[in-house]
């Protein structure tokens, strides 16, 4: 959720919700810009207040985002470290409004480089051994990433539509894809984000890195978080996957799986630029798990029929 600024002139943050952030942080509104960013259709403002203070306002204007919001905040609640956002106030409501740190000052990648890719490692490292919040759902119950080699092999077709191996390749590579990718790998008693992309993160000043986004978050294993961001690493110019860290190859089928499953799905109404990203990590991710399971390369030249 990059916080860029809008390109375009946006309309001032409205008066009701002026006023939801006044009476939380005891300070009036002086000016605000839109946010642009993100892939769920929260309404994002950065509210620049008279004590000097400058937040991040992210509100929940449609129904499918209200329950996601309201998660983030008992995260957000429990949870403290230099890799997540402060949390100043929360709003609940018919329209829930979550008030965190202004991250606007930070770099938001790319580029990527060395020393940028051991930050997020390193707070990778830090979000796994923090205490989880109490009764924090598991991983295998958030409905993510467990089952999607297995809701490809129900209905192939969204994903063999997408141009990226032939059926013979798919039916070759079935057994073993489905082998490797145990939802029981996801099992595990650590905190995890579950949703850790490039665009949900950025770096302090002092280098260190912050993930953003926290409504996905579960307990489990962590190593999935590690092995998510690296397509998404990759296709911003970072290293490959397998060139940052040796993943166990069946969390990298789960990975895999995950995008093989969504991204030749019918566009979300009110996220319709998920599936885009979802694809472009699946072209990562794809020939990743062909090579760690010993497969042969998805290509749809080679497995023609």
């Amino acid at each position: 959720m990059a916080l860029e600024p809008p390109r375009n002139a946006e309309p001032p943050i409205p008066a009701g919700t002026r006023d939801r952030v006044q009476r939380l942080l005891g300070s009036r509104v002086t000016g605000a810009r839109a946010v642009r960013g993100g892939y769920t259709p929260a309404v994002r403002w950065v509210a620049h207040l008279a004590d000097g203070r400058s937040v991040f306002v992210k509100h929940a204007v449609v129904e499918p985002v209200v329950a996601r919001l309201r998660r983030e905040h008992f995260v957000y609640r429990h949870i403290d470290g230099a890799w997540c956002p402060k949390l100043l106030g929360f709003d609940d409501g018919e329209q829930p409004m979550l008030v965190i740190e202004d991250l606007s000052a930070c770099a938001w990648p790319p580029p990527w480089d060395p020393d940028r890719v051991e930050a997020v490692r390193a707070a990778l490292h830090a979000v796994g051994t923090h205490p989880p919040p109490p009764g924090l759902a598991p991983a295998t119950s958030r409905g993510i990433a467990e089952d999607g080699w297995e809701e490809v092999a129900r209905d192939p077709e969204p994903f063999l539509g997408l141009g990226l191996c032939s059926r013979g390749w798919l039916s070759e590579a079935f057994p073993t894809l489905l082998d490797a990718a145990d939802r029981r790998l996801l099992e595990g008693r650590a905190l995890c984000h579950l949703d850790v992309r490039s665009d949900n993160l950025c770096f302090r000043a002092n280098g260190e890195a912050v993930l953003v986004d926290w409504d996905c978050a579960a307990i489990g294993n962590p190593e999935f978080d590690l092995a998510f961001w690296l397509p998404s690493l990759h296709l911003e110019g970072g290293p490959p996957p397998e060139a940052v860290a040796q993943c166990t190859p069946g969390i990298v089928a789960i990975v895999a799986g995950f995008f093989a499953s969504e991204a030749g799905l019918t566009d979300l109404p009110h996220a319709p630029r998920v599936r885009g990203i979802q694809l472009a990590q699946l072209k990562v991710a794809l020939p990743w798990v062909a090579s760690v399971l010993g497969l042969p390369p998805p290509d749809p030249q080679t497995h023609a029929q």
